[in-house]
């Protein structure tokens, strides 16, 4: 299945993500931040700064900000451009602000990297760079030339060079660390968040699709006997109605008969009904009905399926659930993608367990991914091979992830590994030599209760 470059998951409008009420609200913080700070310095430790143009550049934010709070409605998201011109704003300001209080001798300097971070969480990796560099262009500036702090009786305030020169180096590293750590861990957040709306999408079709499968199966069941008497009746009217018009009670019975047919009609199309057939089968049905859509595509899908040691002769009857159907599909798809001819859907079960493995004769996984299978966007297709071999899909790993996360919500648990080692010679490889898929489940989590019967078929909720 592919849902990549659907809206939701695609990363091109992050900009779009940042809402400027955020900003301003952390605007306001650091006007007020700057303004007790400004108090603190003049009153309380006598340091002779020119108020006049520090309060003049904190002015300027508080403008800004009242004019974005009567421009942009509370609910206005910023643009890519418009999150770029605020935040380098908020770097002027800020800049300006320490330029006319010491410069790199101002602990406060190092609030440059407010910008930088948010950036890195929220919006492009190009973002990201030019705050960066300006960032730290603007401390070099200070590092050059800045207006010393002096206190009341004519003194100032000097940090030694050496120590102006490493703090500079330490902003410097600071928005490098920063800024990679912060868009690192966003990323792998979006990438989770993406996988797993796929995931809800990808079991909200299955569910779909199952429910739709009991209501065709309803229908067919419940209007089968109607219809068959409708045509009966309407062959033996056309026949003899022109000589009989006695045939009230035969067009009596058509009406009655349509009827009928219409309070079905009506009553599947207000909620449906939930056919019990649909909700059990054998565990060889489950896996032929998964494995149905890569049965005819040119690649031999092979079945096998066998007690294991304490297991019950008879097939076990098992759970027909969606998530379950729609993530063995999705290992069939992948093995069938990959295989060179055949692929080995085998089954086993025991008094405790019951285990699937999906097995093809392709090259197996990637040894550099093989830890990491079952993580989202794990790797791109980069060779002419994955191009051939699965032109119509990303091959971003998401498919293995919306398995793994649906077949773990059911009990299960997921072993990947190839079936064989790359250093055999070719005449010692065996003939299942590609990648294999273990499934196993509790007994409980997957086969169908002993004392469910089948009944009346009951509507289906919602």
């Amino acid at each position: 299945m592919t849902v990549i470059g659907h809206p939701l998951t695609s990363g091109e409008n992050r900009g779009d993500w940042v809402r400027m009420r955020t900003l301003i609200v952390q605007r306001w913080i650091a006007i007020a931040g700057q303004v007790a700070a400004i108090i603190v310095a003049d009153r309380l430790y006598g340091i002779d700064l020119p108020l006049g143009l520090c309060y003049l550049v904190v002015g300027a934010s508080v403008v800004a900000n009242v004019l974005s709070a009567f421009w942009f409605p509370d609910n206005a998201r910023l643009t890519e451009t418009q999150a770029l011109l605020t935040l380098l704003f908020d770097m002027a300001q800020h800049s300006a602000l320490i330029y006319l209080a010491g410069g790199l001798n101002n602990p406060f300097a190092l609030l440059i990297l407010a910008p930088v971070t948010i950036s890195a969480s929220a919006l492009q990796l190009r973002t990201t760079l030019i705050l960066g560099a300006t960032a730290m262009a603007m401390m070099a500036v200070m590092l050059i030339d800045s207006i010393p702090l002096q206190f009341a009786d004519g003194s100032f305030l000097m940090v030694p060079r050496v120590f102006l020169i490493g703090f500079w180096f330490a902003i410097v590293i600071g928005i490098l660390f920063q800024g990679y750590y912060s868009r690192s861990v966003a990323t792998e957040i979006r990438s989770m968040s993406d996988a797993l709306l796929a995931t809800q999408m990808a079991l909200a079709r299955e569910q779909k699709l199952t429910d739709l499968g009991g209501v065709v199966a309803a229908a067919a069941h419940e209007m089968g006997t109607p219809l068959a008497t409708i045509k009966l009746v309407s062959t033996e009217m056309m026949a003899d109605l022109a000589d009989h018009p006695d045939l009230l009670d035969d067009a009596k019975l058509i009406r009655e008969q349509a009827d009928r047919c219409r309070d079905i009609l009506r009553s599947m199309g207000k909620v449906g009904k939930d056919d019990k057939h649909m909700r059990q089968a054998a565990l060889g049905v489950v896996l032929r009905e998964a494995a149905e859509p890569h049965l005819n595509r040119g690649k031999r899908v092979a079945f096998d399926l066998r007690p294991g040691y304490g297991g019950s002769a008879r097939e076990p009857m098992v759970l027909r659930r969606p998530e379950v159907i729609h993530a063995l599909r999705n290992l069939v798809q992948n093995a069938v993608d990959f295989a060179e001819s055949a692929v080995w859907v085998d089954a086993s079960w025991t008094d405790k367990t019951i285990t699937v493995r999906v097995v093809d004769n392709g090259p197996g996984y990637p040894p550099d991914v093989i830890g990491r299978i079952g993580d989202p966007f794990v790797r791109k297709r980069s060779t002419e091979q994955d191009l051939a071999r699965r032109p119509e899909y990303e091959g971003m790993g998401l498919g293995l992830f919306i398995a793994k996360t649906l077949l773990e919500r059911t009990g299960a648990v997921l072993v990947f590994s190839n079936g064989s080692d790359p250093f055999l010679r070719p005449q010692e490889v065996p003939e299942r030599c590609g990648a294999v898929v273990e499934v196993s489940w509790h007994n409980e989590a997957l086969l169908a209760p002993a004392d469910q019967h089948l009944g009346e078929n009951s509507p289906l909720e919602g």
